[in-house]
């Protein structure tokens, strides 16, 4: 399985107004392989403090043992760097993954985290969009030195960053 780069993503929502529009996007991206929704666990706290949680995937119970089995095997290879560790973390997350699942449903505790009235949301989104471009640049002889995220909140600490050194000068 060409696994693309996963990101974690942990969402909050002050007001939870959910009618599938997310679902949907998710979904139009995974139909068109751009991202594969490999685990979600969404959180919600109703005002009287009663907690309601929804899993959702975009894996077959086999594709989330598959998965859990490839990050085992990388878990293992770092623990002890041997084919026997690698092994052991393999059958782990494979086991790991028998309910469909990646993430433990019970291993989060946002609902003690959140306040009442809100939501929040851990997902592993798969960047299968990535996977080309990854074989392309390897293709290439090129390799993976580093990457970042940049956020628009870091593009406005550049700009009152410029504007501090501007000030100064």
């Amino acid at each position: 399985m060409a696994l693309g780069p996963v990101q974690i993503l942990v969402i909050g929502f002050d007001e939870p107004d959910f009618h599938g529009q997310i679902k949907e996007e998710l979904d139009r991206l995974r139909e068109s392989d751009v991202v594969r929704l490999i685990d979600a666990i969404v959180v919600q706290k109703h005002e009287d403090g009663q907690v309601e949680r929804v899993q959702l995937s975009n894996l077959t119970t086999e594709e989330a043992e598959e998965f859990g089995a490839t990050v085992g095997a990388l878990i293992g290879f770092g623990f002890g760097g041997d084919e026997e560790t690698m092994e052991a973390g393999a059958v782990l997350g494979a086991m790991a993954g028998e309910d469909g699942h990646v993430l433990e449903e019970n291993s989060w505790y946002v609902d003690d985290a959140i306040p009442p009235g809100t939501a929040a949301a851990i997902a592993l989104i798969e960047h299968r969009w990535a996977i080309p471009l990854r074989e392309a640049i390897q293709d290439a002889g090129g390799f993976h030195l580093a990457d970042a995220w940049v956020h628009p909140m870091d593009l406005v600490a550049v700009g009152l960053l410029a504007n501090e050194e501007a000030a100064t000068h």
